[in-house]
């Protein structure tokens, strides 16, 4: 590893003791500085890590990518962007998935479904929206799931932030070596851990689940409310990729 994504890495290491010292002394002001340093410091590990792999040779997966991007889906259970999918996959599974490969992988989805329904035991689809049943922007979800658990609406984006927590820390205790993406959870969930230099799984799950009980309910109304309306408005394959919104020229008005 080059020098720069070394010297980030100890840069992290004494950011994330040092936020813990701030949260210990009640220092909540300087918590919140600390923790925008360490997303930036772990921003910039990041790019230098993705440098590096550009200098290697690609290695051959070990699964085609819709079954890697499937996989790492069904950790989590709820829909997510491709960075978390990354993420979640080369965390807990072998091979790598290339980013590039994933902005074409819903397109070729839509089409192989629409060119032979339900050819395949599922499709890599997407989320759609509560309120106009169009597809969510950056998030991919599995076809085999219920429509309700694909649409997001208000709360979704917490619940399903909170799922994911609770599913990885599941997983976590079972996989050494996921302690830093399980981190990146604990950071953002109230009492998850008062030790950032020492994130316990069971902590997280905790917490997050003691948060998710304050969503779970009004969230799951308002899917199944969108899902209805879905079964009713749209068909097969718009009840996967989203409805098409049309752009109405002044004066026309839609029958």
């Amino acid at each position: 590893m080059d020098q720069s994504a070394e010297a980030l890495e100890r840069r992290i290491d004494e950011l994330r003791t040092a936020v813990r010292q701030a949260v210990l002394a009640g220092d909540r002001a300087r918590a919140r500085g600390l923790r925008a340093e360490l997303r930036r410091a772990e921003r910039e590990w990041d790019n230098a890590v993705d440098g590096l792999a550009d200098q290697v040779e690609p290695v051959t997966p070990l699964l085609p990518i819709r079954e890697q991007v499937h996989n790492a889906l069904t950790l989590l259970g709820v829909p997510a962007a491709p960075k978390l999918v990354i993420a979640v996959h080369e965390t807990f599974f072998a091979g790598e998935i290339v980013p590039a490969r994933l902005t074409s992988l819903r397109r070729d989805e839509e089409r192989s479904f629409r060119s032979a329904p339900g050819s395949r035991p599922y499709y890599l689809c997407s989320a759609l929206t509560a309120d106009l049943l169009a597809p969510a922007r950056g998030l991919m979800a599995v076809s085999t799931w219920p429509l309700a658990r694909r649409i997001v609406g208000p709360l979704s984006a917490r619940v399903d932030f909170l799922t994911a927590a609770i599913r990885i820390a599941e997983r976590t205790e079972r996989s050494p070596g996921a302690e830093r993406l399980l981190w990146r959870f604990a950071a953002n969930i109230p009492g998850a851990t008062t030790d950032f230099a020492d994130v316990k799984p069971v902590d997280v799950a905790r917490a997050a689940r003691a948060e998710l009980a304050v969503h779970e309910d009004a969230d799951r109304s308002h899917r199944e409310a969108a899902a209805e309306r879905a079964r009713t408005q749209l068909d097969d394959a718009a009840q996967l990729f989203g409805s098409r919104l049309r752009v109405v020229s002044p004066g026309v008005v839609n029958e």
